[in-house]
C-alpha cells in the first residue's frame, strides 16, 4: 500500500505538471492540485485492502483462521481501516470545502497588482465562507439521516445503524452524512456552481468518446493544411473585395463594417491554425502516434468492450435491486447478487490470488479517472451556458487545476458506490465463505457441514461486511437517488455512444485553436 502511494504520487505530479500552462504557473495552486488528487486516489486504493482483509480472516472452507478467530482481534482491523477512510475521506472534505476555493480565490485576487498579501488572503477567505457555510448546512442535516420501514428479519439493517451506538456516534454520523453528500454532488452535478461537473456526465461520455477517438484515430496533417490555406485564401478574397467599396474615399455601411470585422477575426483563428498545424507536422509524436495506429485501435477495441461490460454489470446490479430489494423504504438495498453479474464472479474468480484482485480494482479506478478526463477535456468546465475553461495540455491555468482536480476527487471519492454497483457481492463480502453445519450425526469431535459463500442468510458472527459497505449504506436516501442515477448514467452512456458513433474524425490540434478563445479559456500567447 506505501508502495502504491508513492506511484500516485508520481502520476499525479506528471499529470498536473502535462496540463498545466508553460507561461502562467504558481507554486501554491500546483501543490494543492496534486496532493488533492493524490489523497483522492489513495483513498480509492483503500477499497481492495478493505475487501482483502476481512477475506483473509477466513479459511477457504469457511473457517476463521487462528489469528483471526478472537472477535477482539477482528473488531481492532476493522476499526483500524475504519478510521483510515474517515481520516481520507475528512481530509478530502476539507480540500473541497475549504482548503481549493481558498487557494482559487487567492489566485484570482492575485490578479490585482495594488493588492497585498494580507488584503489577498483576507479577500480570500471572505469568499471561501460561502463553501464553509454550506458545509455547516449540510452537517447539521443528519437528523434525517435514519432508515425508515427497516426490515425487522435482517440483521443487515442493525449493522448499518453500528456507528450511532458507539462513543462519539454524532460527530461520526455527521461526518458520514457530509462524505455522502460530497458523493451525491459529483452524481448529480452541481450545476448552480460548474455545469456537468458530475460523474453522470464526465464518466458517461468520457467511457464513450475516448475509447472510439482512438478508433478513429485523427485527420490527416497534410490534408489538414491544405484545407486551411484553401480557407485562407477564400477569407482573405472576400476582405480584399469589401475593402475595394472604400478605396475612393466612401465609407463602408454598419453591415460592410461588421462582415470585415468578422471576417478579419476569422482570418487570424486560420492562421493561427496554420501555425498549430505546421508545428503539428514537424513534431515527432505526430509521427509516431501515426505509426502506433494499429495500436491505439486495439487499445481503443478494448477500452470499448471494458466500457461495455461495465454498462453490462450495472445494468444487472440495477435490475437485481429493482427485482430483490425492498423498494425505495430501504435504499433498494440488496445483500449479495441474485442475478449473475460478470464483473462480481470475475472479482470473485481473482479474490483468493492476491494481488490479482486489487490490480483489477486499481485499473478500474484509473479507467475511471482516464475516461472522466476525456469527457472533461471534451467538454470543458462551464458555468450554466458560458464556457470558464478549457483543458488543454501545457496551456491550463491555475483555477482550471483547481476546478479539474476538485472534480476528479469527487468522481474518486465516487468511484467506491461505483465499484459496488457494478460487483456488490465482491464489495460487501470478498470472497469470504462459511460453514453451515450439517443436521446429521458427526464423528468425533470433528465437525461436517456445507460451505457457503457468504450472504445476508449467513449467522451473523460468520460473515464481516467491509467497513466500506457499511458507510455507503448508512443513509438510505442516499442509497435511492445513487440507484435512479445510475440509470441516467447507462442512458448517459448509450447517448453519448451514439454521437460519437456520428461524429467524424477529430483535427490533430484539437481544441488547440478556436473562434471562442477567451482570456477565461486560457488563450494562446503570443510573443
Amino acid at each position: 500500500y506505501a508502495k502504491y502511494c508513492f506511484v500516485i504520487l508520481a502520476f499525479c505530479w506528471v499529470y498536473i505538471r502535462k496540463f498545466q500552462s508553460r507561461q502562467e504557473s504558481e507554486v501554491v495552486s500546483t501543490i494543492t492540485a496534486i496532493c488533492a488528487l493524490a489523497i483522492a486516489l489513495i483513498t480509492s486504493a483503500l477499497l481492495p485492502v478493505d475487501i482483502f482483509l476481512v477475506s483473509f480472516m477466513k479459511h477457504p472452507n469457511g473457517t476463521y483462521k487462528e489469528w483471526a478467530a478472537n472477535n477482539e482481534t477482528r473488531g481492532q482491523i476493522e476499526d483500524t481501516v475504519l478510521y483510515g477512510y474517515y481520516t481520507l475521506y475528512s481530509i478530502i472534505l476539507f480540500c473541497v470545502f475549504l482548503w481549493i476555493p481558498f487557494v482559487y480565490f487567492y489566485y484570482e485576487e492575485r490578479d490585482d497588482d495594488n493588492v497585498n498579501k494580507c488584503s489577498q488572503v483576507k479577500n480570500a477567505l471572505k469568499y471561501t465562507v460561502g463553501f464553509v457555510i454550506v458545509c455547516a448546512v449540510i452537517s447539521t442535516q443528519n437528523g434525517c439521516s435514519k432508515f425508515t420501514n427497516e426490515p425487522q428479519h435482517n440483521y443487515r439493517f442493525h449493522h448499518l445503524n453500528i456507528f450511532s451506538s458507539t462513543k462519539n456516534g454524532i460527530i461520526w454520523k455527521a461526518r458520514n452524512y457530509m462524505i455522502c453528500c460530497a458523493c451525491l454532488f459529483t452524481h448529480l452535478s452541481v450545476r448552480v456552481c460548474v455545469r456537468a461537473s458530475s460523474t453522470l456526465v464526465f464518466q458517461a461520455y468520457g467511457m464513450s468518446v475516448l475509447p472510439l477517438n482512438l478508433i478513429k484515430g485523427t485527420r490527416s496533417v497534410a490534408y489538414e493544411r491544405l484545407e486551411n490555406t484553401e480557407d485562407i485564401d477564400d477569407v482573405e478574397h472576400q476582405i480584399e473585395k469589401l475593402k475595394t467599396k472604400c478605396k475612393d474615399g466612401r465609407p463602408l455601411s454598419s453591415r460592410d463594417r461588421n462582415n470585415l470585422q468578422e471576417l478579419e477575426g476569422k482570418l487570424q483563428v486560420l492562421q493561427r491554425r496554420g501555425r498549430h498545424l505546421e508545428i503539428a507536422e514537424r513534431n515527432c509524436c505526430t509521427k509516431v502516434g501515426s505509426a502506433l495506429r494499429p495500436f491505439k485501435i486495439l487499445l481503443g477495441i478494448f477500452f470499448i468492450l471494458v466500457a461495455l461490460l461495465f454498462t453490462v454489470a450495472l445494468f444487472i446490479s440495477n435490475l437485481d435491486k429493482a427485482l430483490h430489494s425492498a423498494g425505495i423504504s430501504s435504499g433498494f438495498i440488496v445483500f449479495g447478487t441474485n442475478l449473475t453479474n460478470p464483473l462480481n464472479e470475475l472479482l470473485l474468480a481473482l479474490q483468493p490470488v492476491f494481488p490479482l484482485d486489487y490490480i483489477l480494482i486499481t485499473v478500474i479506478t484509473m479507467y475511471f479517472v482516464v475516461t472522466s478526463m476525456a469527457g472533461i477535456r471534451n467538454m470543458g468546465i462551464w458555468f450554466f451556458w458560458i464556457r470558464l475553461y478549457k483543458i488543454r495540455p501545457k496551456k491550463t491555468r491555475p483555477q482550471a487545476l483547481l476546478f479539474l482536480c476538485m472534480i476528479l476527487l469527487l468522481i474518486v471519492l465516487h468511484t467506491s458506490y461505483m465499484i459496488y454497483s457494478l460487483a456488490p457481492q465482491y464489495v460487501m463480502y470478498g470472497s469470504q465463505k462459511y460453514l453451515m453445519p450439517s443436521a446429521g450425526p458427526t464423528s468425533g469431535n470433528a465437525t461436517f457441514g456445507t460451505t457457503r459463500i457468504c450472504d445476508a442468510d449467513a449467522p451473523e458472527d460468520q460473515c464481516t461486511v467491509t467497513r466500506s459497505y457499511l458507510f455507503l449504506h448508512k443513509f438510505w436516501f442516499f442509497s435511492t437517488i445513487y440507484y435512479f442515477g445510475n440509470w441516467a448514467f447507462i442512458v448517459a452512456f448509450l447517448i453519448g455512444l451514439v454521437v460519437s458513433c456520428c461524429r467524424g474524425k477529430k483535427s490533430v490540434i484539437e481544441g488547440e485553436v478556436e473562434a471562442d478563445d477567451s482570456d477565461l479559456s486560457d488563450d494562446e500567447y503570443v510573443h
